[in-house]
């Protein structure tokens, strides 16, 4: 167009043709190598994006404190990172393998399973993309540790015909490296605490036995001494002394009575087992009850009883809250001194019904505050005061099936005063 002929297409001079062709190559050279730069330079940015959610992947892991915090995290990161539908496969403790977790929306048909599992049993990956089972709907990658597979990692792709780029698998490699670490790491955690729990539970189990063969010996050793003695035709016991020995054998079945209905009552509460028998109360009454059941061991204590006759009625296990203001009555005179009053106040709080048991004992020690309802917990005292430490345990028990709480508190004049709310319907 700028040779001779002006303003045509036609070239009469062939150099013009070498020099056209030259330069088109030139050109041609030149935007192949600007591609190759772009795909190099989209590929870098491509892996320091995977490397940096690698990054951060890994970061969120390390804090994570359960399996389903981890999958979570999993599912999240690597989602955002491939653009993906994700799903984590576990196997249940002695059991097969189960979907754990999953992309919200995602479902997964009952023969993918199967896939997943040939994934965990033979450690290798399979589904979409691989030489086995291609014809499955998502790739499934086994989380490998050296102590063996800890479950299988599935990657729904795009579509169809869509399948992993060589980058892609490499990052998803060490994505799953880092899930399979993180779920051994938190299975181990697991197994530690668990082995943790035994050895406590042993202890409490050897402490219970030793307080509860204590407790349970010294009554029967008292009502058989007793027993004992009136059955002895040639011991010439007064009408006076009798009466006393039926009235301590009678005071030492109560206690072991007491005894025996707390651990089944711990039991049923571990269990779950506890069945309530809701009627509507008066508090006086179940009161009159608790202290009736306590009649011996009250004889040299003042009883100081403050219930408005007003009080709401409470919706209650009658049987279970008086054996519940028995256990706070009989904690209340194990650490007060002996002839000293029990206060009992009744109130309307709120939504709520009070009952408050007070002595004038010593108190409770600010370090025992935060720990006087612990199952087998017991106030450190020179006198060795005898119990289980299952009294207060088992009442608060009671009292929150009920849908209550109980607390602790100590007096400005001395002694404790522990309190049980009931709920007023």
């Amino acid at each position: 167009f700028f040779t001779a002929p002006h303003f045509t297409l036609v070239v009469e001079d062939t150099e013009y043709l070498l020099t056209f062709f030259g330069l088109l190559g030139v050109g041609l050279t030149i935007s192949y190598l600007t591609s190759l730069v772009r795909e190099q330079a989209e590929a870098a940015q491509s892996r320091e994006a995977q490397t940096a959610a690698l990054y951060e992947l890994g970061r969120d892991l390390t804090v994570t404190a359960g399996l389903e915090d981890v999958a979570q995290s999993v599912i999240s990161h690597i989602s955002q990172t491939f653009g993906r539908e994700v799903a984590i496969f576990l196997p249940e403790e002695n059991g097969p393998l189960k979907l754990h977790s999953a992309s919200p929306g995602l479902v997964i048909a009952e023969n993918e399973l199967a896939v997943a599992d040939w994934a965990f049993k033979r450690g290798q990956s399979a589904g979409r993309g691989t030489d086995t089972l291609p014809d499955a709907s998502m790739r499934y990658q086994p989380l490998k540790t050296t102590r063996g597979v800890v479950g299988v990692l599935a990657i729904k792709p795009e579509n169809a015909g869509h399948y992993l780029s060589a980058d892609q698998r490499r990052t998803l490699d060490a994505f799953t490296n880092q899930v399979a670490m993180a779920i051994e790491r938190v299975r181990l955690i697991e197994q530690t605490h668990h082995a943790e729990i035994l050895k406590i539970t042993d202890k409490l189990q050897s402490a219970l036995l030793n307080a509860v063969s204590h407790d349970l010996r010294t009554p029967l050793v008292t009502i058989t001494g007793a027993l004992s003695s009136l059955a002895d035709d040639d011991a010439h016991i007064d009408k006076a002394s009798r009466s006393s020995l039926i009235e301590t054998a009678r005071g030492e079945a109560d206690r072991l009575n007491r005894l025996v209905g707390n651990l089944l009552d711990m039991t049923r509460l571990e269990a779950g087992a506890v069945q309530l028998h809701r009627e509507l109360c008066d508090i006086q009454d179940v009161i009159g009850s608790a202290l009736e059941q306590m009649d011996v061991r009250l004889s040299d204590r003042a009883i100081h009883i403050d219930a408005p006759p007003e009080l709401p009625l409470v919706s209650i296990d009658f049987v279970l809250i008086a054996r519940v203001l028995v256990n706070v009555i009989d904690n209340a005179l194990k650490y007060s001194p002996a002839g000293s009053p029990i206060e009992i106040h009744a109130q309307a709080a709120g939504r709520y019904l009070e009952v408050s048991i007070a002595d004038h004992g010593s108190g409770i020690q600010p370090e025992d505050l935060a720990h006087i309802f612990d199952k087998f917990y017991r106030v450190q005292r020179p006198d060795h005061i005898s119990g289980t430490g299952l009294g207060l345990s088992i009442s608060k028990g009671i009292v929150e099936v009920h849908g209550g709480f109980m607390a602790a508190e100590n007096n400005p004049s001395g002694g404790a005063t522990i309190t049980l709310a009931l709920p007023v319907q």
